[in-house]
């Protein structure tokens, strides 16, 4: 994997001393150069990608992409807002069909930083921030490159009361605006490096310059890349550009919550014992508590966010109390999955991975959270990670319980299940997605239930009870009968 916390191939910065141009200087001739004074706002369109952070198929490689047919970004900077449209087409690693959807985002003046930047990354917006904002500058050499490099601190102020910082790079031989960073909070890498890289400069109408090339990266992999066919500075239709169709409004339209939204509701959660010392902690991603004769072993210790993380181990230990949560096993390293690790992490529970996932969550759950204090950065503990590759059993006098790595699935490589084989109960995760009771059988063969079974067979496992990580709708007990109808492929035996 790149390295995440510092830009991939850019590893070597050497300051000078003294440099050759101010800051304002070399904002001036920059916006000469690119055709940028007098914009007040800018269109363009073109062609790309976008990928979605967390959700690689392993934590070591890059993240998934989406394309992103007919896109077309316009930003008003005097506003500031914009938006962003264009249609998509993603191929589900289910093996389902590919979905078409359509992408539109809309940024206001009141949106938090983590979409906001999408303004003042741009290379045009970069230079109006730094001109807005007393920046500084200096010269550095970057892998045998010389940049005037720009900073300037943004008015928008992070959780933690920092202002967030923007720093770009201007090449001094063309003045035009290679690459933009900034940072922004982010519950599993802390304060999260965004990267934009902006080349093959094309001129358009009036001397206005657009990088026909955009990339942008966070935690080293690309998140989002674009070719850009055209641009069109202060456009006649402005206001038709940045309105969205109804009932379109879009992603990044405000703080989260919006006008009136209140407190959010308090998260709770709840159990229900499925054998001695057996339970199923409910309330939103399921999770599994197994009781020990001197610990407990949580199997999806930390899903979603930090509040559910917190719920379930209060509830774990409502129900075993005296008795420490000794182990807090993850199914895979998906986000939504895991987002809620700092909660762990400040309870001092060990947490158990793939081998895979290891080296990732160490790095990422060890950095600097300083614009959005957290549960790891106030509690000033480090994370405890183990590692298991094909096998791991937790044992006594009254229980036994199997962590198995699930082989071959497309989805999240060194996904793990769990399994009691006294009691035949199996707790899996993004494996099956239990249908609504009645609903019409399944025609669509569904990969990742059939890895499943496939494994199930190879392990030789044994089960009559499942414990799914995804709450059926309406929650019900699942049944090995009911999994091995779902696909038009079955059985295990």
């Amino acid at each position: 994997m790149r390295n995440w916390i510092t830009a991939a191939g850019l590893l070597t910065v050497l300051a000078t001393p003294a440099f050759a141009q101010d800051a304002k200087t070399a904002v001036s001739n920059a916006s000469k150069a690119m055709g940028a004074d007098g914009v007040t706002s800018v269109t363009y369109w073109g062609s790309g990608a976008n990928y979605n952070l967390g959700q690689n198929n392993n934590a070591q490689g890059p993240w998934p992409r989406t394309n992103l047919n007919e896109y077309r970004r316009t930003i008003d900077f005097s506003q500031p807002a914009s938006r962003a449209n264009a249609m998509t087409f993603a191929a589900p690693p289910q093996g389902t069909p590919a979905v078409q959807g359509a992408f539109n985002q809309v940024i206001a003046p009141t949106a938090p930083w983590a979409n906001q930047l999408e303004i003042w990354v741009t290379p045009w917006g970069f230079l109006k921030g730094a001109a807005a904002n007393n920046a500084t500058a200096a010269n550095q050499t970057v892998n045998g490159r010389r940049f005037t490099v720009v900073t300037w601190n943004s008015p928008v102020k992070s959780p933690g009361g920092t202002a967030y910082k923007v720093v770009g790079y201007i090449n001094p031989q063309t003045n035009m605006v290679d690459r933009v960073d900034t940072w922004v909070e982010n519950v599993i890498f802390g304060d999260l490096q965004v990267e934009t890289y902006y080349s093959n400069w094309r001129e358009g109408p009036n001397g206005f310059r657009y990088p026909s090339t955009i990339e942008q990266r966070r935690a080293g992999w690309t998140t989002f890349d674009a070719q850009i066919l055209g641009a069109q500075p202060n456009p006649a239709n402005l206001q038709a550009l940045m309105t969205p169709p109804p009932g379109q409004a879009g992603r990044g339209g405000g703080p989260p919550g919006g006008a009136g939204g209140g407190q959010p509701p308090a998260v709770t959660a709840s159990s229900e014992k499925i054998a001695d010392g057996v339970y199923r902690i409910t309330g939103g991603y399921n999770a599994l508590a197994v009781e020990f004769t001197d610990y407990i072993v949580v199997f999806e210790i930390g899903p979603q966010n930090e509040a559910r993380a917190r719920a379930n181990i209060a509830e774990v230990r409502r129900l075993i109390p005296n008795k420490p949560i000794r182990y807090g096993i993850t199914s895979h390293h998906h986000f939504d999955h895991t987002s809620g690790l700092p909660g762990v992490v400040a309870e001092g529970i060990t947490i158990v991975t793939h081998e895979n996932n290891k080296a990732f969550f160490e790095r990422a759950l060890n950095a600097p959270r300083t614009l959005a204090p957290d549960a790891i950065s106030r509690s000033g503990k480090k994370p405890v990670i183990e590692g298991m590759r094909d096998k791991r059993v937790f044992q006594d006098a009254n229980h036994s319980f199997e962590v198995h790595e699930i082989k071959g699935l497309p989805h999240a490589d060194g996904l793990l299940m769990g399994y009691l084989p006294k009691e035949k109960i199996i707790v899996v995760a993004d494996l099956y997605d239990p249908p609504a009771p009645n609903a019409p059988p399944n025609t669509n063969f569904h990969v990742a239930t059939q890895v499943m079974l496939d494994n199930l067979k190879r392990l030789n496992i044994d089960y009559e009870r499942v414990v799914s990580v995804h709450a059926p709708n309406p929650d019900r007990p699942v049944t090995r009968t009911e999994i091995e109808n779902f696909n038009p492929k079955v059985g295990t035996n």
